[in-house]
């Protein structure tokens, strides 16, 4: 059957089943990240994500992996860190919402011990279909490092970039998706962080996603901006299409998207994954009416949850899989 014009994904993360917490092993981890591709094909989710399960570290739960999982295995950077360290992050004042860095860069940065591919490839092994395989921008991770080799934080920025364009090379998977969650919130690096972005897509071979949002920490937004004063910054990337925060955003975050280049395919957020709220289909279908109406037909490719899961209980996650691809058929008439 041909794909529907508009089309439906996921973000990133799941809600750790209790299970794989409770007896963590290799075999429950593949057996959970089967579960979450087979809840999203279940759901009718078009392009699926293996949930990232394998990055949760039960002492790092504010970022759920997103950060610490690429930072501590890198070569060049020092994860023992004293009171000298936090005392030089929060002088640098880089991340206002989180006092303790994650990592210690003493010389050049390189893989260590990152494997991207191991991963990917245990994913691409049970997920049944194409997915999706995401990977934190090096502008976030950048911004969470203290540094003393490095002589600038364009370059520490670059050097990340650099690392992770290696590490994306000939992914198994159908989609790479980048996730940044800081630049919303500091516009004035937006060459910066572009540049480094496309870094990383360059170095995949096939269709490529960036992920903003204004963050998410207990249901609360971090970052403050909108996205007026990100447009620039959004043209600059050199990415297939942008999966965006806006079902927590104002109404009139949705008019100055109108000014993102035609080449771009624009991803929606229909689903708040900052309420336990459940959507229902005409509200999820009322959002993508809405998102046409202002950006015009043709111009919406992708609907989706504004960001990952991995804070909601695991029977709402997926009762706003279901409400999102229920929402989606709605308005096209499916």
């Amino acid at each position: 059957m041909p794909q529907p014009r508009i089309l439906t994904t996921t973000v990133g993360s799941y809600p750790v089943p209790d299970w794989l917490a409770a007896l963590p092993s290799e075999q429950a981890l593949s057996d959970a990240t089967r579960v979450v591709f087979d809840l999203q094909r279940r759901a009718g989710i078009d392009l699926p994500v293996d949930g990232e399960l394998y990055r949760f570290d039960i002492n790092h739960p504010d970022t759920n992996g997103m950060i610490d999982y690429f930072i501590r295995p890198m070569g060049g950077i020092r994860s023992q860190l004293g009171r000298s360290d936090w005392e030089a992050f929060n002088r640098n004042a880089a991340m206002g919402f989180r006092r303790k860095p994650a990592g210690a860069v003493t010389g050049p940065l390189g893989e260590g011990g990152l494997n991207l591919l191991a991963d990917c490839e245990r994913a691409a092994a049970l997920a049944g279909g194409p997915f999706k395989f995401t990977v934190t921008s090096p502008y976030m991770l950048s911004r969470t490092l203290v540094d003393t080799h490095y002589t600038s934080f364009e370059a520490r920025t670059a050097a990340i970039a650099e690392v992770l364009a290696a590490q994306v090379a000939d992914l198994p998977c159908d989609c790479l998706q980048v996730d940044e969650a800081n630049i919303t919130g500091n516009p004035a690096d937006a060459d910066l962080a572009a540049r480094c972005i496309n870094t990383v897509l360059a170095g995949f071979k096939g269709r490529t996603a960036v992920h903003l949002c204004f963050g998410n920490y207990g249901g609360q937004v971090i970052q403050k901006g909108s996205w007026a004063a990100l447009v620039r910054f959004l043209n600059a990337l050199d990415v297939d299409h942008l999966v965006l925060e806006l079902a927590h955003r104002p109404k009139s975050d949705l008019e100055v998207l109108r000014e993102v280049e035609t080449r771009i395919t624009l991803g929606i957020g229909v689903i708040d994954v900052k309420v336990n709220h459940v959507e229902t289909a005409d509200e999820v279908a009322a959002r993508i009416e809405e998102a046409e109406k202002a950006l015009g037909e043709g111009r919406v490719g992708w609907v989706h949850p504004d960001c990952g899961f991995w804070m909601l209980k695991r029977s709402v996650a997926d009762r706003k899989m279901e409400a999102l691809v229920a929402g989606r058929n709605k308005y096209l008439g499916l």
